[in-house]
C-alpha cells in the first residue's frame, strides 16, 4: 500500500501492538503512509513503541476520541469484552471495525460496535513481520465495496489479502496459514535432527535445515506460477537420493495423511474458541 494508493484523509486506530499488530504497524509506516493518519490504542506500550510512535507522528494512547474509517482490533481475544467499552467511542457510521482476534465472531464484533458501518474477521500470520505475510479476510456484508477495498489495503502492507466467501472460512485460514508457519519451523528442526542422526555437528545441521526451508520458500515466492509439484518433480531423478527419501515421505499414512490430521486439529480447536 503505497501512501498515493489511499486517500490522505483515511484514518485507521490500532487496538493492540503486540507482535501481530506491531507487524502491521511497521508495515504502515514502511509503506510511507503519514504517521498523522494512524493512532495507537496500547494499555502497556514498549518503549520502543513509544519512540517509534513519537518519531513518526503516530498519536498514541490519545484520550481525544473521534470516530476514524478503520479500526484494527489486535488485542488478545480475552481482553476484548473489558476493553471494547472504551474503544466503542471511535467507532462511528463509517467506520469498519476489523477484528484479527481468533474466536471473536462477526456477531459478536457488531454487538459490542453498534455504531460501525460493519465489521470483518482477518486471520494475518507471522510472516506478516517481514512483510510476506498472507491474510484472510470476511465480512458481515455491511460494508461497501469501497470500505472493505480500503481495509484490504490496510492489511496489504505486511502481505497478500484472500477474501474468504463466509466467516466459517476463517477456521479454515487459521488452520492452514495462521498456524502453518509453525509447521514450517518444525520441518526446519526436523531437518536439522535428522543430519544429526546421520553424524553431522548438531550447528551444521541446524545451518543446512534452516538455509534449505528458506531457498524453497524463496523459489515459491519467485515463482507464483510454478506449482509446488512441478519444484519437486523438478528435482527428482527417477532411483536418485530424493525420490528414495520422497518414497517413505509419500507413502500411505506418512506425510500429507499426516499434515491433513494437524490442520484437522487445529481447525477444530478454532471452532471451539469460536464457541
Amino acid at each position: 500500500m503505497s501512501a498515493g494508493q489511499q486517500s490522505a484523509a483515511d484514518t485507521v486506530l490500532l487496538v493492540g501492538a503486540g507482535r501481530m499488530g506491531g507487524s502491521m504497524l511497521d508495515g504502515w509506516l514502511a509503506q510511507g503512509v503519514a504517521g498523522s493518519r494512524i493512532a495507537v490504542l496500547d494499555p502497556a506500550p514498549s518503549e520502543a513503541l513509544a519512540a517509534l510512535c513519537r518519531d513518526r507522528g503516530v498519536a498514541l494512547n490519545v484520550t481525544d476520541v473521534r470516530p476514524v474509517d478503520t479500526l484494527v482490533l489486535a488485542v488478545k481475544p480475552q481482553a476484548l469484552d473489558g476493553a471494547a467499552p472504551a474503544i466503542e467511542p471511535w467507532a462511528g457510521p463509517g467506520t469498519a471495525v476489523v477484528s484479527i482476534l481468533a474466536g471473536r465472531t462477526l456477531a459478536d464484533l457488531a454487538a459490542k460496535f453498534p455504531r460501525a458501518a460493519g465489521c470483518l474477521r482477518a486471520m494475518p500470520n507471522l510472516p506478516a513481520s517481514v512483510g510476506r505475510g498472507i491474510t484472510g479476510l470476511a465480512g458481515d456484508g455491511r460494508l461497501s465495496e469501497a470500505a472493505v477495498a480500503r481495509v484490504e489495503r490496510w492489511l496489504g502492507a505486511v502481505g497478500a489479502v484472500e477474501r474468504l466467501e463466509c466467516e466459517d472460512q476463517i477456521d479454515v485460514v487459521t488452520a492452514i496459514s495462521g498456524s502453518g508457519p509453525a509447521y514450517v519451523f518444525l520441518l526446519a528442526e526436523a531437518l536439522a535432527k535428522a543430519g544429526e542422526s546421520l553424524g553431522l555437528a548438531p550447528g551444521l545441521a541446524a545451518r543446512l535445515g534452516r538455509a534449505t526451508v528458506e531457498g524453497a520458500g524463496e523459489l515459491l515466492h519467485r515463482s507464483p506460477d510454478v506449482e509446488p509439484a512441478a519444484f519437486r518433480q523438478n528435482v527428482t531423478s527417477p532411483g536418485g537420493t530424493t525420490a528414495a527419501a520422497l518414497a517413505v515421505l509419500m507413502a500411505d499414512g506418512a506425510l500429507e495423511p499426516l499434515l491433513v490430521r494437524a490442520a484437522e486439529a487445529a481447525h477444530r480447536r478454532a471452532r471451539e474458541l469460536a464457541g
